[in-house]
């Protein structure tokens, strides 16, 4: 067998043995890498680790956008997007504290105040973000959206899978808390949902605007 058959030969086994076992990103790869290696004449473990990490990336990048897509975000917004310049009274220290996520370890709420069009909604979308680039399950909604949906899950008696789905939510994000609003909420939604309601926003490590 000539030296280009051979070499096609393994493409083909490695591709096939990378298919098998699920590794996407080394079977788009090996032979980019491959080539490189030869022209950097790295070592054979020097390419096997670029390699794995090429895979690992993947993983990570896909398992971050299906976070993002989990978490239901209106609008992916990031904390670089934020003008601090033009809102001097948001405390940027603060918020790049909270984005270090350690008060959603610590199982602690974080209540943004303020009149409407500070930024709000954008800084609690953004710290949320964080939370998914760090790997943790997120979800936004605004309260009176949570409460229909408690609602709704209740006349089909099925509140309780709902609720242990949001127990498994490391963040929720609750937009649009006016406590103006509350009340009518209570009376739409029920006793019962806005009873599941309560343990919800003390359960998970809520962040609410």
């Amino acid at each position: 067998m000539s030296a280009p058959a051979k070499t096609q030969a393994l493409e083909a086994l490695v591709e096939a043995h990378a298919r098998e076992l699920h590794l996407p990103a080394i079977r788009q790869r090996f032979r980019g890498l491959a080539a490189e290696a030869v022209r950097e004449q790295q070592t054979p473990l020097a390419y096997l680790a670029a390699l794995l990490e090429a895979e690992v990336t993947e993983r990570s990048e896909r398992r971050e956008k299906r976070r993002l897509l989990d978490a239901r975000f209106p609008i992916i917004k990031r904390l670089e997007d934020f003008r601090f310049a033009e809102n001097p009274k948001v405390p940027q220290a603060t918020i790049a504290t909270l984005a270090e996520g350690s008060w959603i370890d610590d199982r602690e709420s974080v209540i943004l105040i303020g009149e409407s069009g500070t930024g709000k909604t954008m800084l609690a979308t953004a710290l949320g973000v964080c939370a998914c680039q760090q790997g943790r399950r997120v979800r936004f909604t605004t309260l009176a959206g949570l409460a229909t949906e408690l609602q709704e899950a209740d006349s089909r008696k099925e509140l309780a899978r709902v609720v242990g789905r949001y127990s498994r939510i490391e963040v929720l994000l609750l937009d649009l808390c006016r406590y103006r609003d509350y009340a009518d909420i209570v009376a739409a939604a029920g006793l019962n949902a806005m009873r599941c309601l309560g343990s919800l926003a003390v359960a998970p490590a809520g962040l609410s605007a």
